[in-house]
């Protein structure tokens, strides 16, 4: 069956307050504490991805859902601004739109998420039409949506067998779970899994101190391929049996990382769609994540594919 669009992202959509730095310990003494930037902008894994995506020339669309309110007009348009298909982001008048608060503070950040309509987006807001017309299907912030979560393997199953690939970006666990029977399922029907490299190590039940290789290779005996996101040590890819580590390209302007996995998870589905193979994926997806880092928010200076090319030294190396 031909494929009439690109990507189909399934997941979380909210604003982001994105505030920093903060150069002391937060104060809970009401005490006002000033720093010197802030924004409200799109956030949640699953819609930073879906951006980048349409950034990098793919078409998209994405399937979830937020509160008929304020905040959810504000993520349906800013994904349609953005060249996202969002017919299937339902508006719910009986929910609230999740809300994510960020707090940056050197190379690191706090992250306060009230989940609001997370709790119930589930496959009947997956339309079937949109699951056989995609060339990949991508799910993110797997721990976020219980009722997604459960029925992920069977969409993912769907996807697969209309000729789709897969991937999924768990996201952090903030129960510290880390292995529910329904994720088992859902890495069996999954091409790709995109963690980053604490969740590669949690995922794979190994110590921190342990290789990241083998994290990984322990993660592909579950079904999927693993590249993963190593911050500025770069990225790596393992296929089950050979591992490709790529450096992270340099970056002088570094404003905030939020939503820069994100963004190095649809540079890598970009590649791959293009048919680069995995150390040019990681290579272009490292870029992808770099230079979404040069502003506030995970979307507002994420990279064209021309963009991303031009960081990289190898740029002749790669189709345009």
């Amino acid at each position: 069956m031909p494929r009439t669009f690109d990507l189909l992202v399934i997941g979380d959509a909210n604003p982001d307050v994105v505030i920093g730095p903060l150069r002391t310990p937060l104060d809970f003494g009401q005490r006002e504490q000033l720093v010197d930037h802030g924004v409200i902008t799109l956030g949640g894994s699953a819609a930073i991805t879906a951006c980048g995506a349409a950034r990098l020339g793919l078409t998209v669309a994405f399937a979830g859902r937020v509160g008929d309110d304020d905040a959810g007009h504000y993520v349906r348009d800013r994904l349609a601004a953005r060249g996202v298909d969002v017919d299937a982001l339902h508006l719910d008048g009986a929910l609230t739109t999740p809300l994510t608060v960020s707090i940056t503070r050197g190379d690191g950040r706090a992250v306060v998420t009230a989940p609001g309509s997370l709790n119930t987006v589930c496959a009947a807001d997956v339309p079937e039409r949109l699951l056989t017309a995609a060339r990949h299907v991508h799910s993110a912030s797997f721990f976020l949506m219980p009722a997604l979560a459960a029925d992920l393997a069977d969409l993912f199953r769907a996807a697969r067998a209309a000729g789709a690939t897969t991937s999924l970006d768990t996201n952090d666990d903030p129960a510290g779970h880390w292995s529910p029977p329904s994720l088992a399922q859902v890495l069996s029907q999954t091409d790709l899994l995109l963690p980053n490299a604490q969740e590669a190590r949690r995922l794979a039940g190994v110590p921190e101190s342990a290789e990241l290789a083998e994290a990984a290779r322990l993660l592909t005996l579950r079904g999927p391929a693993v590249a993963v996101k190593d911050g500025a040590a770069g990225a790596l890819h393992h296929d089950g049996s050979t591992a490709i580590r790529m450096p992270a390209p340099a970056m002088a302007d570094v404003l905030d990382t939020v939503g820069a996995g994100d963004s190095f998870d649809a540079g890598f589905i970009a590649a791959r769609l293009r048919g680069l193979p995995p150390s040019q994926a990681l290579a272009a997806a490292g870029a992808c994540g770099a230079l979404s880092t040069r502003g506030l928010g995970g979307t507002d200076t994420q990279p064209t594919w021309a963009e991303a090319l031009a960081l990289l030294p190898t740029t002749g190396a790669l189709p345009s």
